[in-house]
């Protein structure tokens, strides 16, 4: 993976965490079936990123993203 690509996931890692605190996630699926009776139990987890870990995310891709380009451009 490139700077690039790093700095990106670590932007969007970190406006995830941000905006919306964590992200939910369904985990597993327990099925019973009892006659004509289907019963369904699905196990909600969540993954809690702080604000100050976001915004540290937010900060580190953007400056792999920024050394990057200048990189590319000195290269060239």
């Amino acid at each position: 993976m490139t700077m690039k690509t790093i700095g990106l996931l670590l932007i969007i890692i970190g406006a995830i965490g941000v905006i919306w605190g964590g992200v939910t996630y369904i985990k597993g699926r327990d099925t019973a079936h009892i006659g004509p009776v289907n019963i369904v139990v699905q196990h909600r987890d969540r993954i809690s990123i702080p604000p100050v870990v976001g915004v540290a995310a937010l900060v580190a891709g953007g400056v792999l993203i920024g050394v990057s380009s200048r990189r590319t451009r000195r290269t060239t």
